[in-house]
C-alpha cells in the first residue's frame, strides 16, 4: 500500500464526529507532517476528540527536509498544509488528504493524487460503513466542517441520497 500523508482538517473533523477509523481502515498508515500534527493536538489541546488523534498509533509523524519549499508554499498556504505537500512529494505518497481548495489546486500541480473528507465520506457510504451520508455530512457540517450547498446536493446524488 503506498502512503498515505494528511492534512489536519480531515484528521480533526473525521475525530470530531466519530469516523477517525476510517482513516486507518482506509488506508493503513497515515503519516502526517509535525505541523500538522501540531494543529492537530498541540494548538487543539482543549478540543475533545484530542484523545482520539493522540490514541491513533497508526498515525505516524514525520517532519520534512526541504523546508526552503514549505517556505515558498506557505506564501500562499497555511504551514500545515505546506508540509503536507511537500511530505507527500518528500515520500513519493500514493494519495495525500487534503479540504482546502487552494492547497488541492497546488497539490495538482505536483501530480498529486488527491482526496479529502467527503470523499472519505463517499466511500464509506459505498462500502456500507455509514448507514446515511446525509446524517454523516449534518454532523459534519455541525462540527464546523464548511460545505456550500450546491457541493452538498452534488454530494448527496454522488451518495445516492437526493
Amino acid at each position: 500500500m503506498l502512503e498515505t500523508i494528511s492534512n489536519s482538517s480531515p484528521v480533526i473533523h473525521l475525530a470530531k464526529i466519530g469516523r477517525l477509523n476510517l482513516l486507518h481502515e482506509f488506508y493503513g498508515i497515515i503519516t502526517v507532517p509535525t505541523a500538522v500534527y501540531e494543529e492537530c493536538v498541540t494548538d487543539g489541546a482543549e478540543r475533545e476528540e484530542i484523545s482520539a488523534i493522540r490514541n491513533a498509533d497508526w498515525l505516524h509523524v514525520y517532519s520534512v527536509t526541504n523546508r526552503n519549499m514549505v517556505r515558498l508554499l506557505m506564501s500562499e498556504l497555511d504551514k500545515g498544509e505546506s508540509e503536507a505537500i511537500v511530505l507527500a512529494l518528500e515520500k513519493g505518497a500514493g494519495l495525500i488528504l487534503l479540504d482546502d481548495a487552494e492547497a488541492r489546486a497546488k497539490a495538482r500541480i505536483y501530480h498529486l493524487n488527491i482526496t479529502g473528507i467527503v470523499g472519505i465520506l463517499l466511500r464509506a457510504k459505498h462500502e456500507g460503513k455509514i448507514e446515511s451520508f446525509r446524517e454523516t455530512i449534518k454532523e459534519l457540517i455541525s462540527s464546523g466542517f464548511w460545505i456550500d450547498e450546491r457541493s452538498k446536493k452534488r454530494f448527496l446524488n454522488e451518495a445516492g441520497e437526493t
